[in-house]
């Protein structure tokens, strides 16, 4: 059932499992205050949503591998030793990070909030395509930044949060970690994260920027087999980061990268972004939504972070991120 809504109660039954103790049904309906039938309900729910439970009669359920959950006053503690400024919010549950932060910017939701939530139920990719994230499976958050400039001068932000998500990746996974553009992290060319950069407000200023993340931790077996490309994710590379750990990584990164992106412009993005991206100087195609392919040369990016192609021919084509897909020459 991934995708599904969960009961109200099951994260926190997790929670509690989480402690890797065996906890009896008639336990854990005292400590809800609910029926045994509610408890039993609920543990049913946890392995139709992927969670593998050990059970032994007489001792009762604990989870058969661990499960990872945020300790917000752990990431507070890192971001203000390291001087980084967040307002961090976190939900049990969310349809989509991105919708509910965005609905929160325009009541007024201050600067750098970030909304965390346990679990995503509807979370949106590119293009309109859903983005999987099962139970305990992997991290989703938003990120809300607030620009004095208007929305016409944000072209390239997203290639921009790619460029940072990447350096944070990069300082602690083993395998290669590259950029696919416009908004993919691959890992050993499979992908282990997406981005999806999503702006509103006015022409000539003021603009907000509501940026989603989601990140592979540990994806069930089961669930990989409804992905329709090849993923990895950080439990297979061996990372062993908490989350906390990991989204102090990935803010830290951010806070940096967006203060060269105000300050600077993308210029400096774009010189960098190239040595990270997967198909770079490559033969790739390029497929619209009309069904065209157009077979070149991936050659960078200009300055609104379209992709740059250079074709048979010579002659050197844009191609804007909302309107094509990129496969390497040789898929199908």
């Amino acid at each position: 059932m991934p995708g599904h809504i969960l009961p109200p109660l099951l994260i926190p039954l997790l929670k509690r499992l989480s402690d890797g103790r065996f906890h009896s049904g008639q336990d854990m309906a005292r400590h809800f205050q609910v029926s045994r039938a509610t408890i039993f309900n609920l543990l049913q729910a946890a392995e139709q949503h992927g969670v593998r439970l050990h059970a032994v009669r007489g001792r009762g359920y604990r989870l058969a591998e661990p499960l990872s959950w945020l300790d917000a006053a752990a990431l507070q503690a890192m971001l203000a030793a390291s001087a980084r400024n967040f307002e961090l919010k976190t939900v049990e549950a969310a349809h989509s990070t991105n919708t509910l932060l965005a609905q929160e910017a325009l009541a007024g939701a201050p600067h750098r909030t970030v909304l965390y939530a346990d679990y995503q139920h509807a979370g949106r990719g590119r293009r309109g395509r859903e983005w999987q994230s099962p139970l305990g499976g992997g991290l989703a958050f938003s990120v809300l930044w607030r620009f004095e400039r208007g929305m016409g001068e944000l072209s390239g932000l997203s290639i921009a949060v790619g460029l940072a998500l990447a350096r944070a990746l990069a300082a602690h996974c083993p395998l290669p970690i590259r950029l696919k553009w416009p908004n993919d992290v691959l890992a050993g060319y499979r992908k282990l994260a997406g981005i999806l950069v999503e702006v509103q407000g006015e022409l000539s200023g003021p603009s907000f920027a509501v940026i989603g993340i989601g990140l592979n931790e540990h994806l069930p077996a089961r669930h990989r087999q409804e992905i329709d490309q090849a993923v990895i994710d950080l439990a297979e590379m061996g990372v062993r980061l908490s989350r906390a750990e990991l989204l102090h990584a990935i803010l830290a990164e951010l806070a940096d990268t967006m203060a060269t992106f105000e300050q600077q412009g993308i210029g400096p993005i774009l010189a960098e972004w190239p040595q990270w991206h997967a198909h770079e100087g490559r033969a790739v195609q390029l497929r619209t939504p009309d069904g065209h392919r157009h077979a070149g040369t991936a050659s960078g990016l200009d300055e609104a972070g379209n992709l740059m192609l250079t074709l048979a021919s010579g002659e050197l084509r844009k191609f804007s991120a909302g309107e094509v897909s990129l496969r390497p020459a040789t898929a199908k």
